[in-house]
């Protein structure tokens, strides 16, 4: 063979492991194996494979929900079902998720042979296609990430580069600016892609509620609770947890969220046995976490913990130019699931729609989309068709001076009067911003 095909066995029987392994060496193939699916998925983390050949009984996690996690990932992977167990359901079921075949033990060697040899027929195409794939950036894979102002491309380079990394980061910005979709984002380009992102909303519960939540609890641990339930972080184990609001937990639960990003275990509401939980934690809130530290509202040794990164995600007034590309993706979004006709917007309607100041950022904006198709005539968005909407706000000043001083201390409270990036957002050297500061008496918010 030209190239080396590789394949990765997972079996939990040794002796299935040891077979198939020999055969496929003999044959010439790469083979690696692994006795359970969560060590699969942790291989294909680092190692690319061109097939898998996974048994579908195996204990936790089972062959159909590794194919799953697999094709979710990687909609082009080769993935072979085996089991002692045949019936038409698993067959159809694993086909219907994407198997490229179904075998049943015991093998035949030369039958399992010649069915690898067609599934490697298929690999030139699959390489071909992953070259293509390679040149396009992946955070464009997740949805409803759009924008191409500098603002956003650095919310995207920052993504990027902290994708990675285990750290953990804080998302910040108002609401419906699209944290969760960032949050999204840095899970699906991170080694933790194949294991799930789980997400909490923080400021949805009680404080009873979200511990249980967070932790689980054991049968009989309150009134209701008939049944033992894993809590939100012992799902996430090899995966990301998104804590949503976290500005809104009480003093009790940032105690104990400490403990738990700290030693990476935790106890059940009403158990006594430790458990452990490898995640990466990510959250997000609209709050000023910080100004909540100095006023003691907020734990520092916890802010400091959770804010190794910070992610500020602008408003959407602070990215006019991004409304067109937002305003065409969500038409194409709602036309297509509406079944309607692609419509185009009247210069008018669209004018409007750039001088909004959307206090309720993108999401505001989705739903006027929406609510314009549904409402307007098919074939274009009116200015009739959009909700009533106030213009941003023109302020009058008295010279270019007041104009000026506004604008920089605008930006100076934007980067925390970072002296060095503030300049070099006004495309001002060092020195003269200095100046300006101490001509228009400017001074830090106290």
């Amino acid at each position: 063979m030209a190239k080396k095909i590789s394949i990765l066995i997972v079996d939990d029987e040794e002796s299935v492991r040891d077979s198939l392994y020999n055969w496929f060496i003999e044959d010439g193939y790469y083979v690696e194996c692994a006795e359970n699916a969560k060590k699969a998925l942790t291989i294909l983390q680092s190692d690319n494979f061109d097939i898998v050949l996974a048994d579908i009984k195996m204990p936790g996690m089972d062959g159909l929900e590794m194919l799953k996690r697999i094709k979710s990932l990687k909609s082009d992977s080769i993935v072979i079902i085996m089991t002692a167990f045949a019936t038409v359901d698993t067959a159809v079921q694993a086909l219907k998720d994407g198997a490229f075949d179904y075998v049943t033990k015991p093998f035949d060697p030369d039958d399992l042979s010649h069915l690898i040899r067609n599934a490697s027929k298929q690999i030139s195409l699959i390489e071909e296609n992953e070259i293509l794939k390679d040149k396009v950036i992946s955070l464009e894979n997740v949805e409803d990430m759009v924008g191409n102002s500098e603002a956003m491309q650095e919310v995207f380079r920052q993504i990027e580069s902290v994708a990675q990394s285990t750290a953990s980061v804080i998302i910040t910005g108002e609401s419906g600016t699209g944290k969760e979709l960032v949050a999204k984002a840095i899970h699906a380009n991170s080694p933790r892609k194949f294991f799930p992102m789980v997400s909490v909303h923080c400021g949805a519960l009680t404080e009873s509620l979200l511990e249980s939540e967070l932790f689980g609890h054991e049968k009989g641990a309150f009134t209701g609770a008939v049944y033992n339930r894993k809590g939100r972080f012992e799902m996430a184990d090899s995966g990301t947890i998104f804590l949503d609001e976290i500005a809104t937990i009480s003093p009790k639960m940032q105690v104990e969220l400490l403990r738990v990003l700290e030693t990476k275990s935790f106890v059940r509401v009403g158990g006594n046995k430790e458990i452990s939980s490898d995640f990466r934690v990510l959250c997000a809130t609209n709050r000023d976490l910080k100004g909540m530290v100095e006023k003691g509202l907020f734990r520092e040794d916890l802010f400091y913990r959770l804010n190794v990164v910070n992610i500020n995600i602008p408003p959407l007034r602070e990215r006019v130019e991004d409304i067109p590309l937002l305003i065409e993706y969500f038409i194409k979004k709602y036309c297509s699931s509406m079944n309607r006709p692609i419509v185009s917007v009247e210069p008018a309607a669209l004018q409007r729609m750039e001088t909004y100041a959307y206090p309720g950022n993108i999401r505001e904006l989705e739903n006027m989309i929406e609510r314009a198709i549904v409402v307007g005539n098919g074939k274009k968005i009116m200015l009739r068709d959009l909700p009533l909407m106030k213009e941003r706000n023109q302020p009058t000043f008295e010279s270019l001076d007041d104009l000026g001083k506004k604008h920089i201390l605008q930006i100076l409270n934007k980067y925390s009067w970072n002296i060095t990036v503030s300049a070099k957002a006004l495309k001002l050297d060092r020195v003269t911003l200095y100046n300006k500061i101490k001509k228009y008496g400017l001074t830090p918010p106290k």
